[in-house]
């Protein structure tokens, strides 16, 4: 934690990424939501926040391309709060953006749930993660998960969490084409009718338990990939490129349009980084996280 000094009280976090190991979709809600089975794992890929109290609420972030208003996770996380803890304290808050924005690795929703963490401190509410929880599913459904420990499967909409041990490290590598995809148009192609147990959700956590890499790699599951491959081949590529290189197994993550591929080790990792690191690709060697996801440093 940074020091504080006498004018404001000033903290410095790390908000990570994350990737689904599986996402599956069981159905359409009558909320108009999805039901899916998912397994979430944070890595060290991360967003870096700085926040600091301040008489009103404002961002700046290192991405002139993003919003710095209510558009932004970031700020409705704040306001949120502020409202339902009858704060008139403001704060100060930086973002450097290293995650990439609607790449299926949840860089805005970890960013809210940072803003969460960092100000129930800052402004000293002392609020529980349970409490922090409930407020967090109304800005988005990943953003409960980055609240707790980096490894847990997800039911419901996402937001109903069941945490998972994570002795057992992995080790990746994230491929994205530097272009977004919106979560919305993707789940928009999961045709009417649409039914499915969470068979794949279930053999993931028995090879997590396990701490078996080809077990990891052969339960890999996402639902929403092949509905979008045939309109994106990127995909495709980009899977191919990584099981070319290496990689143990290969899949989309979340909505997409970032593919990641498993590797044996994190030296491995890296050197499927550089036979897959080309033009127009944007690529990171990256590690799970254990214990909580968000910390500050």
């Amino acid at each position: 934690m940074s020091k504080p000094s006498r004018s404001a009280r000033r903290l410095a976090l790390r908000a990570p990424a994350k990737v689904n190991l599986t996402l599956e979709v069981l159905g359409k809600r009558p909320d108009g939501y999805h039901e899916i089975a998912t397994v979430m794992q944070a890595v060290d890929l991360f967003d870096r926040l700085t926040v600091e109290t301040a008489d009103i609420i404002s961002l700046e972030t290192s991405d002139p391309s993003l919003p710095t208003d209510e558009g932004n996770l970031v700020i409705r996380a704040a306001r949120l709060l502020q409202d339902a803890a009858k704060k008139e304290e403001g704060a100060r808050i930086r973002l450097d953006k290293r995650i990439p924005v609607a790449a299926g690795l949840g860089g805005g929703s970890s960013d809210a749930a940072a803003t969460l963490w960092a100000l129930n401190r800052v402004w000293g509410l002392r609020w529980s993660q349970a409490c922090l929880a409930e407020l967090a599913v109304q800005i988005g459904s990943d953003v409960p998960f980055f609240l707790g420990r980096g490894r847990a499967v997800g039911t419901g909409r996402g937001e109903r969490l069941r945490a998972l041990t994570s002795s057992g490290g992995l080790a990746l590598v994230l491929v994205n084409p530097n272009f977004p995809l919106s979560t919305a148009e993707v789940y928009g192609r999961v045709p009417k009718g649409w039914s499915a147990e969470p068979q794949g959700t279930a053999r993931m956590v028995e090879a997590l338990r396990h701490h078996s890499a080809r077990g990891v790699a052969a339960a890999l599951t996402n639902t929403l990939e092949a509905l979008v491959e045939p309109a994106m081949p990127m995909i495709g590529r980009m899977k191919a490129a990584l099981l070319a290189a290496g990689a143990l197994g290969a899949m989309m993550s979340g909505s997409g349009p970032t593919v990641f591929g498993l590797a044996r080790s994190f030296d491995h990792a890296r050197s499927i980084r550089r036979l897959v690191n080309r033009a127009g690709w944007s690529c990171w060697s990256v590690r799970s996280i254990s214990g909580p996801a968000i910390r500050a440093f």
